[in-house]
């Protein structure tokens, strides 16, 4: 099954799930194409596949009570892939995007006043890396984050 194939597929599991599953925690907000700061940290040497790119995204989940979990997302994709060609960084951006939103409308939608945040967090994680695989082959999403998107957001944020 081509990536596309499977993204679609995964949207309308995500989708199916979602609507059958209205108890538990409502998601509020989202996360923007522009949150996902990718770096390169492998450079493409050759033309074809390859290359890498990392990005960093700190997600906090919040409860009424005032608990508060910060939960890393560590994105790393390839630069180019034989399915899809040159990955540009806006569109690196905006899937990113787009799957970190279904995942996460996923995963909370299911969640109990009683769900461990860390078991949340990680849940989000799990999900967003597939959705996030099946939209672009080889891609991850990781608890932590890659050196190089660090010191990038903190020099990002400076004046």
């Amino acid at each position: 099954m081509n990536a596309t194939k499977r993204a679609v597929s995964l949207v309308l599991a995500w989708l199916l799930t979602g609507c059958a599953m209205r108890t538990g925690t409502v998601v509020e907000g989202s996360l923007q194409p522009r949150h996902f700061r990718f770096v390169t940290v492998i450079e493409q040497t050759e033309p074809g596949p390859g290359g890498w790119r990392e990005a960093c995204v700190h997600v906090p989940l919040r409860r009424d009570t005032g608990e508060i979990f910060k939960c890393t997302l560590g994105v790393g994709m390839p630069l180019e892939t034989a399915a899809l060609g040159a990955i540009q960084v806006e569109l690196a951006q905006r899937i990113s995007a787009n799957c970190a939103n279904l995942a996460a409308q996923t995963v909370f939608s299911s969640t109990t006043p009683v769900t461990a945040l860390g078991l949340a967090c990680e849940e989000l994680r799990t999900t967003f890396g597939i959705g996030l695989d099946g939209a672009i082959l080889g891609s991850r999403v990781r608890q932590q984050c890659h050196p190089a998107t660090l010191s990038f957001n903190s020099k990002a944020r400076k004046p």
